[in-house]
């Protein structure tokens, strides 16, 4: 058996040739408790890619967080199984740390599920990232995400957050609503469908 080249693995991961995907929709948060994709989530794309652009929050050491809605809800409650865990680097190289964070992930919890924590609200600080939903409309299978983000943790740390699960429900999932989990935020989230 042979190993792919290098070279290979990494045009592999190059996936999305330009047409694959869609720009569905954007949203700007200025001074926002949420923003909420209410419509374009259907059986048109297999794969919906939201993607967070200088996320910042009104309030220091808060959390950036997601829920969802199936097509019989509103009340942004879904049951979620994930994992998480995260990175960090100080400024001054005097800390770094790699760990999973038990409090962050869910079993079977119907809370919003963190994308992110503890972002500061300095005036550079703010964060970027994405998530991916993966066949939201599948109305037989679970569905799944993953979402990578990174932040300014603490005014002077690097910090990269890794979460992903499912939702558990094989009912189709028509809204996403992505908000802090303590006041408000700006910054820019854009929709993408992945044919």
């Amino acid at each position: 058996m042979s190993l792919l080249p290098y070279a290979s693995l990494t045009h592999r991961r190059k996936a999305y040739r330009a047409g694959d995907v869609v720009l569905l929709s954007s949203q700007t948060a200025s001074n926002s408790a949420s923003l909420t994709f209410s419509s374009g989530i259907d059986s048109t794309y297999g794969e919906y890619i939201f993607k967070f652009y200088n996320i910042n929050p009104a309030t220091d050491s808060t959390d950036f967080q997601f829920q969802a809605n199936a097509t019989d809800s509103t009340s942004y409650d879904e049951t979620i199984t994930s994992t998480a865990f995260a990175a960090q680097h100080a400024e001054a190289d005097d800390d770094a740390a790699l760990s999973y964070q038990g409090g962050m992930d869910q079993e079977q919890g119907t809370a919003y599920q963190f994308l992110n924590y503890d972002l500061a609200n300095d005036s550079d600080g703010s964060l970027a990232g994405e998530l991916h939903l993966f066949n939201p409309s599948s109305t037989t299978y679970v569905k799944h995400f993953i979402a990578r983000t990174h932040h300014m943790f603490e005014a002077n740390y690097a910090s990269q957050f890794f979460v992903a699960g499912y939702i558990n429900t094989t009912t189709a999932i028509d809204d996403i609503q992505f908000k802090m989990n303590s006041g408000n935020f700006d910054g820019k989230i854009k929709m993408w469908g992945v044919k």
